[in-house]
This record gives C-alpha cells, structure tokens and sequence, in this order.
C-alpha cells in the first residue's frame, strides 16, 4: 500500500512537472494589422479587415480581433496595401555598399527588378578591367561571373528588399565582342545565346537592352531578336531602353515589337517617354501605338517614373560611334581636335540616326551634374552644365567633352520633358512605375553622391502630386500600378496582392502625409510617412523607423534550374 502510494505522488507530481514544462500554445499569427483601410492591389475599391500574418506569409484577411497573436499593430486612419515593386531600380552594385537601401525602402519599395542592358553578370576580366572605375568607386570586390554566383552572393550577405534581375543583352555582347563597333560572326551570336539560356537557367526573368548606351546602339536588331528568343523558352521577358525616346520615338517603339514579335516574347517598355523640346505633346501618339498594338495582340506593357528630368550617364550625349572600342578610345577622339569638331557639328545637327540628347534639350541651363567618379570633381556635382562652362571660361560643348575625358562615366539630370506628356502616360492602365535608379542613403559613399530625386521620391511623390493634389489618379489605380500590374507582368505570381497565402510583402501608410522631400538641389532626403514597412513578413520599417532587417529574397525567373 505505501508502494503504490508512493507511485500516485510521484505520477501526480509528474503531470504537474509536465504541465509546468509544456510549451505554451503557439500564437496563431505572428503579426496582425488591425483597424487600416485595405487597398489590396487590385484596383477595387477600399475595405476594412484585420491581416493577419504567419511564417512570411498573409495568413487570413478579414475579422481576426480575437485571434492569438504574437504582436499587433495598430493601423487606424491608414492604408493596408501591397508592397511596391519597381520595375527598374539600378541596385545590383549598390546593394552590396548599404544593403538596407534606405532610400527604396522609405517609399515603400518592397521588390526590385534590375539589370538594364548591362546587367551585373554575366563578367570575365575584360568587362571588369574596363569597369574597374565604377567598382573602385563603390570599393566592391567583382567576387562572381555568373548571375548564379552573384545571387548566391546576395544571399550570403542578406537585403532589405526583394530583387530579381534581367540579363543585359549588351552584358553578353561585351562578353563575346567586347565595347567594340562589330557585327558577331554566327559562332560569336551562338556565345552570346548561350550565356544568355545560362543567365536564364541561373534565375534571369527575362533579356533587356539599353540601346541608347554603347556599344548597345551597335547591336542590329536580329542579333536581339536572337538573344530575345533565347530567354522565351524559358518563360523570360524581353525589357529595354528603347534606341529613341526622342525624335525617332515611334520607329523605337516599332523595333520592340518586332523584337517581341519575331522573339516570341512579352515586351516592357522602361520608363516610357518622349524626349526633346520638339516632341512635347507627342505622347498620344506613342500610347496610339501601344494600345492600337495590344488590340492586335502583342503583349506589351510600360513603365514611367513620372518626372520631367530624365537622368543617364553625360557620355550618351555624344554619338555612338565616339565609344567604339571602350572609355579610353572615347577619351582619345575627344582630345583630337579634328574629331571634337566632327562631334560637335552631329551634336548641333538633328537626326533620327541616334538618340541625339543635346539637340533634344533646350540649353545647357537643363543638364545638371548628378554623379561623378573623379574626387576632383566633387565640388561639379549639382551644378548646371551652364554654370560649369561659365565656371571653366568655354563653350557648354567645349565643357561636356573636357568633363567627359576627366571622368567618362559622370553622370546627368536632364529636363526635356512635358509635363501633360508624364501624366498621361502614367494614366495608361498598362502602364506601371519603376524608379529607375540604385538604392541609396543619406550615409557613407552613396550619401557623396547627388542622384535624381527619383531615386529617393518616385512612389511618394506619385502619392502626393498625382493622387492626392493633382488628382490624376485614384489611390487605389496608383496602388494598383505599384502593385499587382507589375506582379502580373513579372509572373509574381505570389506577390503584389493582398490575400490569403502571398508573400506577406505589406506597407501601412497616411494617405493624406505621405510625401517626397527630395529636390534636384538636395536630393539626398528620404520620403516621409510609410509607418509601416514589411518585406516577407518582416518589419524593414517599424514606426517610421528603419531596423536594419535584411529579409529580402532573390527572385528568380522561372526558368531557374537548382
């Protein structure tokens, strides 16, 4: 009997043991988002619901005030949506200096696509030793060659947002020919399509051209209908700077389709414009165009990033034909006196043979200096070309190719755009936004620098002008193009929606404060007013602050192969 009273306490005490060490029951959501207005990406209207978030994913929408949960925030007087995801955004070095990029992130940039012509892989000795300007300025270290390599690499380190990329049709070009003015040989464009099936099968979404930019402009158009058809097997996108936005703006628009067309593959326009003082107004004839093309069938799209300054590097104002051969070639015809004139007079002449910026641009008072790589030449950086020849005591022209051989990669804001043109091809349903410009910070290097305000304003800005003063678009379409419009032509598929099972990609925001700070004079200033950030389920932004989360993923295209 004392035996086995001995066994009843020790088995009670035991349960109570148990009882003491049992885990408490798991919450059922890591995070809900309650009291917020819903803009779920999809164009329809606001609603009211609590989301509610688990392991990185939206969980359950809908009335969850009594659900467990581990944390809750409070989104009352706010918007809910999808985060953004910009179709053109230029990181793919800078993410490696600050991988936080705090200036995607405080516009609610959730998502990145990158890789504009010259994408970061694939490489080989040659390209990095001609690029070794640009990666000595970011003191990066070219540790990979293929985008595999490079993915991993982002991986390793961790990101603040998601980021896919495209493969440069003029990356594979300078593989095989160099930054040389040369037709490949048959064998030379089989190279070049199969470092573009290999980028595919690395996790590429698609082949992109930035043809306004050498040695792109010396690629014919079969060579890209080539390395076009490569990516379409492998579900991939055909994207580009088009060879005009200017003047030749609608044979540009001709080539893409025909691209598209004879490739087999969907087409995305970047950052849709007409350029030049004497296409202003021409923008309803570029969307005749597109939407008269989309009724025949092709699929293709756009983006804008909805200001009237573009910004790309100063040496595309001088003609294609000068880069032949690579930065040190150019810097040799631009100190030939000979050359400097022939130069100048097809700068000063019209022509549709190229994308002739200087004639486009009213003045020398429209190009300001943004970037440059030469320390000498800080003190240039958001000045005016105008005050830099007055400054130097030469003629604008004069400056830009004396600018040019002391720093052949600095970089320009230029103002040639109209406004009425900006709203109405950001008013096109197939049109969505993209930044096109790198990740940057306040701090460090990428603080020296003086972007486009773009790069720190595009989203918030569309918010603030175009939604909520100029009315120009509902909150709920602009959502939409941030959204679920490039998701859809990304092929994202579980991203850009609020629902049930997506990524839990998610911004929380005032629709009546949130607003760009940055300006062409002070461009280095975050926007304002995204509370809220999340990047796969995880706070980036926490009550307007950011916490140095790096939960980004590598999206790959889908015809990635393990």
């Amino acid at each position: 009997m004392k035996n086995h009273l001995c066994v009843l306490i020790l088995l009670i005490s035991g349960a109570h043991l148990s009882l003491a060490q049992a885990p408490a029951s798991p919450a059922k959501f890591d995070l809900v988002i309650t009291n917020g207005h819903v803009v779920d990406g999809t164009g329809s209207p606001w609603y009211s619901g609590d989301v509610g978030i688990r392991s990185g994913r939206v969980a359950e929408i809908g009335n969850l005030k009594d659900a467990a949960r581990t944390r809750t925030i409070d989104a009352h007087g706010m918007v809910v949506a999808p985060g953004f995801i910009d179709m053109l955004g230029q990181s793919e070095l800078t993410i490696l200096v600050d991988p936080r990029l705090p200036s995607k992130i405080y516009q609610g940039i959730t998502t990145e696509i990158t890789g504009e012509g010259g994408s970061v892989a694939p490489l080989n000795p040659a390209i990095i030793q001609a690029d070794h300007d640009e990666y000595e300025h970011y003191r990066i270290t070219p540790d990979w060659r293929t985008l595999r390599e490079y993915f991993a690499r982002l991986e390793k380190q961790g990101m603040g947002i998601n980021l896919a990329s495209y493969v440069g049709a003029t990356q594979v070009r300078r593989m095989v020919l160099g930054d040389d003015d040369k037709q490949p040989t048959p064998a030379q464009l089989e190279q070049m399509k199969e470092l573009v099936g290999q980028a595919m099968r690395d996790g590429a979404v698609g082949v992109s051209t930035s043809l306004e930019y050498a040695p792109a402009p010396y690629a014919k158009t079969e060579e890209l209908i080539a390395l076009a058809g490569e990516a379409s097997p492998f579900g991939g996108i055909y994207a580009t700077h088009m060879r005009s936005e200017g003047d030749a703006v609608l044979a540009g628009i001709d080539e893409a389709l025909r691209i598209g067309r004879e490739g087999h593959i969907p087409v995305e326009i970047w950052h849709l414009k007409v350029a030049g003082k004497t296409n202003f107004g021409r923008m309803p004839e570029v969307v005749a165009k597109i939407d008269a093309a989309r009724a025949a069938g092709a699929d293709v799209t756009a983006d804008t990033y909805a200001y009237t300054a573009w910004s790309n590097s100063l040496s595309a104002i001088v003609p294609p034909w000068v880069h032949d051969g690579g930065d040190a070639k150019m810097i040799g015809r631009l100190k030939d006196p000979a050359l400097r004139a022939r130069i100048r007079k097809e700068m000063e002449t019209p022509s549709k043979e190229w994308d002739n910026e200087w004639d486009e641009l009213p003045g020398a008072q429209a190009i300001l200096i943004s970037g440059v790589s030469n320390p000498a030449l800080i003190s240039l950086q958001g000045k005016t070309l105008d005050e830099i020849a007055k400054q130097w005591g030469k003629d604008p022209i004069d400056a830009i190719f004396d600018l040019l051989i002391q720093d052949p990669i600095a970089d320009i804001v230029a103002f040639g755009m109209s406004e009425p043109d900006v709203v109405l091809a950001l008013q096109q349903p197939w049109v969505s936004v993209d930044n096109d410009s790198s990740g940057t910070s306040p701090e460090g290097i990428l603080g020296e620098e003086h972007p486009h305000p773009r790069a720190y304003g595009t989203f918030p800005r569309i918010l603030r002008k175009y939604v909520r003063e100029d009315k120009k678009l509902t909150l709920e379409d602009a959502i939409r193009k941030f959204s679920a419009l490039p998701a859809q032509r990304m092929r994202l598929t579980d991203r850009g929606v609020l629902k049930s099972g997506m990524w839990a990609d998610v911004v929380v925001f005032d629709p009546a404060t949130v607003r760009d700070v940055a300006t062409y004079e002070n461009p280095n200033q975050l926007s304002q007013g995204m509370e809220y950030v999340l990047v796969n389920g995880v706070p980036v932004i926490d009550q307007g602050k950011m916490t140095g989360a790096k939960p980004g993923r590598v999206l790959r295209g889908p015809g990635y192969k393990p």
